[in-house]
């Protein structure tokens, strides 16, 4: 999962991106409005974490022209503990959720899964396909109740294709959201990263949609 942090404040967008890259995510930052939106604009993320109080353009117009722009991801707003006037403006902007500072990393990180499986249409934190069950929270993958030592890049394809299982998933859409902006992106890499996950899960839930991508469904029994 590709996630945005715009937040001008150097050390908490460092440490954003940092515990969140330690989850498993994919991180890009952003340090005012104006990079911010241009970014959430051309990128696609599967949610932002986005302050409100940005130089150049605050989080509110971002969030305006995002929305107005017709961009969908979920968006996390950051607001100030004591101003509960941002917090509606927010929500009325279109944000999805919001969380007060001083905060713990830990609720970001819940409120970002929450975010990101609903946006996806789940409502667990586990996602299951047969015997194959990913868990969110711990970023722990088992197969008939065993766990799979996966690598990163492994979980994150899987990841992906199971919040949106029953969906054909091109292998482009895969790499943008695997890999951040900096990254030399190669399409080709997927195809290994498939072949090593089928092996390592002794099931083939991924199927292969000739000329179009990937696809897991849901339901499936093995």
């Amino acid at each position: 999962m590709r996630i945005l942090v715009v937040e001008d404040d150097q050390n908490l967008n460092r440490q954003l991106a940092d515990t969140l890259k330690e989850a498993g995510y994919v991180v890009d930052q952003a340090y005012d409005g104006e990079e911010g939106h241009y970014l959430g604009e051309n990128e696609p993320y599967d949610a932002v974490i986005l302050d409100i109080g940005l130089p150049e353009m605050d989080g509110i117009t971002v969030l305006e022209k995002w929305r107005a722009a017709g961009r969908k991801m979920p968006v996390l707003l950051l607001t100030a503990r004591d101003r509960w006037s941002d917090k509606v403006a927010g929500i009325d902007a279109g944000a999805d959720d919001y969380v007060a500072k001083p905060f713990h990393m830990e609720e970001v990180q819940a409120r970002l899964r929450a975010l990101i499986r609903r946006a996806a249409g789940h409502a667990s934190s586990e996602l299951s396909c047969g015997p194959v069950k990913l868990d969110t929270k711990s970023s722990r993958v088992t197969v008939n109740g065993i766990a799979l030592k996966l690598t990163s890049h492994e979980f994150r394809l899987l990841s992906y294709l199971m919040h949106h299982m029953g969906q054909v998933v091109s292998r482009t859409e895969l790499v943008e959201h695997m890999y951040d902006q900096d990254f030399d992106r190669d399409s080709n890499t997927i195809e290994v990263f498939v072949g090593r996950l089928r092996k390592k899960m002794g099931i083939d839930i991924i199927e292969t949609v000739r000329g179009l991508g990937y696809r897991i469904q849901p339901n499936t029994n093995g």
